[in-house]
């Protein structure tokens, strides 16, 4: 079994919940262990977000044999009430932290293909 990620104790612009959320949004079929991976996450940590998320109705899941797809409620309002009272959705999260198909699907060399530095 990998080792647990090695924790971070500064904080951040962008908590937990939104890199497990963004990556949903990146690949609906991803693996908990991906997701995890991903974010610096154990999976027990990753399985207590989506359980969060599903709670509230921000994302919900069906299990097809061995295989979750994941369904994000794009619409639903951000829970702080900072961003409630703006009508922040979602989608509008999502949009800052999920890389564009175009750019995720594109080759290097491709003039569609962008980095950020």
């Amino acid at each position: 079994m990998d080792a647990a990620p090695a924790p971070h104790t500064a904080w951040t612009f962008v908590t937990s919940h939104a890199r497990v959320l963004a990556a949903i949004a990146d690949d609906h079929h991803v693996r908990i262990r991906d997701i995890a991976a991903r974010c610096r996450l154990t999976e027990r940590a990753v399985q207590k977000i989506i359980a969060d998320l599903e709670q509230d109705g921000y994302l919900s899941h069906t299990r097809t044999g061995r295989t979750n797809t994941y369904e994000i409620a794009p619409g639903k309002v951000l829970r702080h009430p900072a961003e409630a009272g703006m009508g922040l959705t979602v989608a509008s999260l999502l949009s800052l932290l999920v890389r564009d198909e175009t750019v995720r699907t594109a080759q290097p060399g491709d003039p569609s293909h962008h980095t950020t530095s």
